[in-house]
């Protein structure tokens, strides 16, 4: 009898375009005798073609394709313009750094377009196999991103750290999902779903531990406590463009895998597995909020203080997932990815191409020198703390608006409290660049490059408008009401 493979190219057209784009930034890397200037642009185009691709979703009806094992929804579409933005705004950030070199330029924006790639598989995974799939190719992308400077002492050990960490949390993930697929059966999530749902369980102990090694796993690519160790390190080592993308990319297909399968997986109609599951949710939660911006407040480093910043933020991001809210963790993970790139854009600008400007010190007199950089600056850290007018108090407002209406005022309470106690290392940049005089005169800082000129005007642009119209994102969030069908009038 023959197989229906279920094919749908336009289902995958985005990856197709980033996967050609990939190769060609390979050949062109090969061929090209002088510098990658073009490697940029290239990828810029394969992007644009797959926002195209991803548009062309819009208008289509929910619906699974490939024998179920990639979905095409709301959230996949949402996700995936998130993951674009990303991307593009990642380009522009590498352009000063690595567009110039005469010799592996083209590598990095290769590897940059291939993690792509991954983030949009998993943003549609259907079954546990796509995901797997997608993570893995996300991953080996990230790994050679982080070590991309091969003579370079700290992303050497950055690589190497994230390397060893990140496969020995893939263990976890791969064995729990042959738990998982031991206790339902099955590796399509929505078949998992039922099984749950029905109760027809080959065993719930099995099921539980499988999802708490699968949640190991998760939580390390999403940098979340206790399973943040890595995250400090690789972001200090790794070349300023690379952790800028790590930050806001890679947490973001982090959180939709968990939408996907702990959501599926742990409905409310399952009661007290899904009350057992929400318990676990919440621990991490909180674990990541206070270690996080605890440890944050004792950092001399601009990226190590980011990078717990991220751990806190992960907390704040687990709890959309804990009441099942795709839409708010999206629109807090998009405001997150906006001010996070735009300080990033600042870091790169003060570390140069060596990453070794990066202590709060070094900031001093910025707001003398440049001014710009040293207002986007403010912006995007009191952003991140969640002041008004900002995309980071936007998204914070939604998010604790929905957890607090699900009943959990508790834990809202407990963000809020964070959020104020992150204010203090927030504002201590904005103190040395505004209030402390610059140490040496003799290292002036140089023009800011065009491209990272156009990095910082998206984002500021992006984390204002968010701040202040949120409503059309918010409108376009929102799930479409289900026509109401009218039964006939005598006359027809």
């Amino acid at each position: 009898m023959p197989v229906n493979p279920d094919i749908n190219y336009t289902a995958v057209f985005p990856e197709i375009c980033l996967a050609v784009t990939g190769l060609a930034v390979m050949l062109y890397d090969a061929f090209a005798k002088e510098s990658r200037h073009w490697a940029g642009w290239l990828v810029l185009g394969g992007i644009l073609a797959a926002a195209y691709g991803v548009w062309g979703w819009t208008g289509l009806s929910p619906g699974a394709s490939f024998n179920g094992m990639l979905v095409t929804d709301a959230m996949r579409t949402a996700f995936a313009f998130v993951f674009l933005f990303v991307a593009a705004l990642s380009v522009f950030l590498a352009m000063p750094t690595f567009g110039g070199k005469a010799t592996g330029g083209g590598e990095y924006f290769a590897l940059l377009t291939f993690g792509v790639v991954g983030m949009l598989l998993i943003g549609g995974a259907g079954d546990l196999a796509l995901l797997f799939l997608g993570i893995e190719i996300l991953s080996i992308a990230s790994y050679a991103m982080a070590g991309f400077r091969r003579h370079d002492l700290r992303s050497n050990e950055a690589a190497i750290k994230y390397f060893l960490l990140g496969s020995f949390s893939t263990g976890f993930l791969l064995y729990g999902m042959a738990l998982v697929y031991g206790a339902t059966r099955t590796t399509n999530l929505t078949t998992m779903q039922l099984v749950v749902q029905n109760g027809t369980l080959v065993s719930q102990p099995l099921l539980l531990t499988g999802a708490a090694l699968m949640l190991v796993g998760l939580c390390f690519k999403a940098a979340a406590a206790p399973f943040h160790l890595w995250a400090p390190d690789v972001y200090q080592g790794a070349p300023t463009p690379v952790t800028a993308f790590m930050a806001a990319g890679p947490k973001a297909a982090a959180f939709v895998a968990m939408l996907r399968v702990f959501v599926g997986m742990f409905p409310a109609e399952a009661g007290s597995i899904h009350q057992t599951w929400t318990l676990i949710l919440v621990t991490v939660a909180v674990l990541s909020m206070v270690i996080g911006n605890a440890v944050a407040i004792v950092q001399d480093d601009i990226k190590r203080m980011l990078a717990y910043s991220s751990i806190a933020h992960a907390g704040y991001a687990l709890m959309g997932v804990i009441i099942s809210d795709w839409r708010a963790t999206l629109f807090y993970l998009a405001s997150y990815a906006v001010m996070t790139l735009g300080a990033f854009t600042v870091v790169a600008y003060m570390a140069r191409d060596d990453d070794d400007r990066t202590l709060i010190s070094d900031y001093a007199g910025l707001g003398s020198q440049a001014p710009g950089a040293a207002v986007a600056m403010v912006v995007f850290l009191l952003g991140l703390g969640g002041l008004p007018l900002t995309a980071g108090f936007m998204g914070k407002f939604v998010l604790f608006r929905e957890v607090w209406q699900a009943g959990y005022a508790w834990l809202v309470v407990v963000a809020v409290l964070n959020s104020a106690a992150s204010l203090y290392y927030y504002l201590r940049p904005v103190v040395t660049m505004f209030f402390q005089e610059r140490l040496s005169s003799e290292d002036e800082l140089p023009e800011l490059p065009w491209a990272l000129t156009t990095a910082l005007s998206v984002t500021l642009a992006a984390a204002l408008y968010i701040g202040v119209f949120p409503e059309p994102i918010l409108a376009g969030l929102k799930p479409k009401p289900a026509p109401t069908i009218r039964p006939p009038t005598p006359n027809q």
